[in-house]
């Protein structure tokens, strides 16, 4: 009895023991060039709500396509339960040779489990490929009942007009899991906003040709031509793992008779691939182009004000502009004024609000502070703006009217202001001329040695050449708009990343990474002069290695905004980690970019 007790612990024990186990696989150890295979790391155990930590190894000879995917499974032996948990990878070679797959690990239970490594051998060319008997569906079978189809509301538009790109999913078959994105659709020629992005597709019906398809929204872009001509949108490719039923041996005629029972099926890989989409763009016309248009394309409303008509000298007042509308309303460039002699003008306060269900459209707000140096009546002449609207086909423009402004003399003219500290302190130091000198004592200290001499006579000399310098600066950043940018493009960025965190920290995704994506092609547009409507990954890294930026930089700028683009689409499992990544590479990025040009 005592024995068997005893054997029972010691055999519960030794089974306890190798409960929990940390194991790496992939499906094929000789993998050709081209082809893609998985990678799998499964932990067993009891209670898979104690895992945490996994840390994966690095895959940089990889390409990862898919990842990590999640899946459990629950198996009972002898009345003794044990559960799994397998995070896999889709992955392709990125060249030929050997490699190995270092160590994965996970923490469970306070104590930390490793895998072993791998070794996987890539070799060029495609493998041989396997009996295809078997196989349940080809690829034209598949491609007859599973696409992608891209449509476009709009094949011919004005140069600026908006043209909305739809990508959809159609299928007859049933989709086994995430699917992955081989390649984004390029909008070579075009400025994109993101309209919607399906992270867990909805489904719906639709019948084409006679048959019924189950169809969902994969994307839906909007986007604005920057160039006349001929543009193409490149293909939306995807991997999509499907559920097939297997066969047994299909020249054996009982198996299609009795069928297969147990309904056994089998993943099959397909690559989906939509089609290409043209666009004719139309030039603007130049017959009747007014000299205020600035590139703005759709249906607009303005308005200016002003928020006083009376001040006085050196004190401020503002002047709002108020833009709304349908169309490229990041692309809107504020209208030009003129101010009267006596002003000075500082950089604006911009605010947008970008509404993107369907068009295009917001508000776009701006606040200038004005500051009159002279006393008298000034007026602030008529502004305008203009827009091209390619409904009308004809170009409209709205004029808001003048603005007279009364300014009473404040607290010192233009030049007391710039004296004001020296007048300030000469002030206290003024007497009424004596015409007696009996109380009067000589001293025999010589003025020009004494400190007050030279605080009084030298301070104020160098004041007045600071104030014109910063002048003469202020001046030249006010008639250059590229300078100014330029000078400012760190501090836009800064607030671009400060508003990113915020949302970071709410969870809000899509908004998260359209501001962060802002936030570093602004600071590039800004620093190196590129109109937004101009603006390309590679033309970026053009600039940057133009000005003696490291290429391992310019690599890591390009990869990460691509890397962008596809956790926006598909985000995966933890889409918290992947924005706080994100945010930090990003930040990263141009920090580093800031340094190595004010180096």
């Amino acid at each position: 009895m005592v024995k068997s007790v005893l054997f029972g612990i010691i055999f519960l024990f030794a089974f306890h023991l190798q409960a929990q186990s940390f194991v790496a696989s992939v499906d094929n150890n000789k993998v050709a060039e081209n082809e893609r295979f998985e990678l799998r790391f499964t932990f067993e155990g009891k209670n898979l709500n104690a895992l945490k930590n996994f840390n994966p190894p690095t895959l940089k000879e990889f390409r990862v396509l898919s990842g990590p995917n999640q899946s459990t499974s629950m198996q009972i032996i002898n009345g003794v339960s044990s559960s799994s948990l397998t995070l896999s990878y889709i992955l392709m070679p990125n060249t030929t040779g050997v490699f190995t797959i270092g160590s994965a690990s996970i923490q469970y239970e306070g104590k930390t489990y490793t895998t072993d490594q791998i070794k996987v051998t890539i070799v060029k060319g495609s493998q041989k490929p396997k009996d295809d008997s078997g196989k349940q569906i080809s690829n034209e079978e598949i491609a007859k009942n599973l696409f992608i189809r891209a449509t476009i509301d709009k094949n011919k538009v004005y140069l600026g007009e908006q043209v909305t790109v739809t990508y959809k999913l159609y299928t007859r078959l049933n989709i086994a899991s995430q699917m992955s994105v081989d390649k984004l659709p390029q909008y070579q020629g075009f400025w994109a906003e993101e309209l919607e992005t399906a992270r867990n597709i909805s489904f719906s019906r639709e019948v084409i040709d006679g048959q019924q398809y189950n169809v969902g929204l994969l994307k839906r872009a909007a986007l604005f031509p920057n160039q006349a001509g001929k543009l193409e949108v490149t293909p939306f490719e995807l991997t999509i793992p499907i559920q097939v039923q297997k066969k047994k041996n299909p020249n054996n005629v009982w198996d299609d008779f009795f069928g297969d029972p147990f309904g056994r099926a089998e993943i099959v890989e397909y690559q989906a691939k939509s089609n290409t989409l043209k666009v004719e763009v139309m030039p603007l016309p130049e017959n009747n182009k007014p000299a205020s248009f600035k590139g703005a394309v759709g249906k607009f409303d303005f308005s200016a004000t002003l928020d006083k008509q009376k001040t006085k000298t050196n004190e401020p007042i503002n002047l709002k502009f108020d833009i709304s509308g349908t169309g490229n309303i990041k692309l809107l460039e504020l209208p030009p004024f003129e101010l009267p002699n006596g002003f000075e003008k500082y950089d604006p306060k911009v605010d947008e609000q970008i509404n993107r269900a369907g068009k295009i459209s917001g508000t776009k707000k701006a606040e200038y502070l004005l500051i009159p140096r002279v006393a008298g009546s000034r007026e602030i002449p008529t502004i305008e703006f203009s827009y091209f609207d390619p409904e009308k086909r004809s170009y409209q423009t709205i004029s808001s009217k003048s603005f007279s402004v009364s300014i009473e003399q404040g607290q010192g003219s233009a030049n007391d202001l710039a004296n004001q500290q020296s007048i300030e302190q000469l002030d206290s130091d003024i007497r009424f001329i004596k015409t007696k000198f009996d109380d009067v004592d000589k001293r025999s200290e010589i003025l020009l040695f004494k400190p007050a001499f030279w605080i009084a006579s030298v301070v104020p000399f160098l004041a007045s050449l600071v104030l014109i310098g910063w002048k003469r600066k202020q001046d030249k950043l006010s008639g250059n708009q590229q300078l100014l940018r330029y000078s400012k493009a760190e501090k836009v960025a800064r607030k671009r990343f400060k508003a990113a965190k915020k949302l970071l920290d709410q969870n809000n995704i899509e908004l998260f990474y359209s501001e962060i994506s802002q936030a570093l092609f602004g600071y590039l547009e800004d620093k190196f002069h590129i109109p937004k409507s101009e603006f390309t990954l590679d033309r970026a890294g053009d600039e940057l290695l133009k000005r003696n930026i490291k290429p391992e930089l310019v690599e890591k700028m390009k990869t990460n905004a691509q890397k962008c683009e596809f956790i926006r689409f598909a985000p995966g499992t933890n889409p918290s980690q992947a924005m706080n990544q994100m945010y930090q590479s990003f930040s990263d990025v141009v920090i580093s970019i800031e340094r190595s040009i004010t180096k």
